[in-house]
């Protein structure tokens, strides 16, 4: 399920990149529509998925806090991916 989250992260910092780039005026607001679409599906599945991860991992309402605010801040899914990859490299030298 980490695994799965780290795609939703990346994909939801993507997202949100291109959402801005919209207003930049680098991508036409012709797409506004299917690019919001797409950012809102992802983020509302991103935020499941962090409770469900949060809770499996164990985190602090601190981190799970943490995680949905890597979510609205744009650049912000980099230091969560760090964060992500060393939850996994913990979870394997525990197993």
């Amino acid at each position: 399920m980490l695994n799965l989250f780290r795609v939703a992260s990346l994909a939801e910092g993507v997202s949100l990149l291109v959402i801005l780039s919209v207003t930049l005026g680098l991508i036409s607001r012709e797409y506004v529509y299917v690019l919001g679409m797409t950012h809102g599906v992802i983020f509302l599945i991103y935020c499941v998925l962090s409770l469900i991860v949060s809770h499996q991992q164990k985190w602090s309402v601190i981190t799970w806090l943490l995680s949905l605010l890597a979510a609205v801040l744009p650049f912000a899914f980099i230091p969560m991916e760090l964060f992500l990859e060393r939850e996994l490299k913990k979870r394997g030298s525990e197993e």
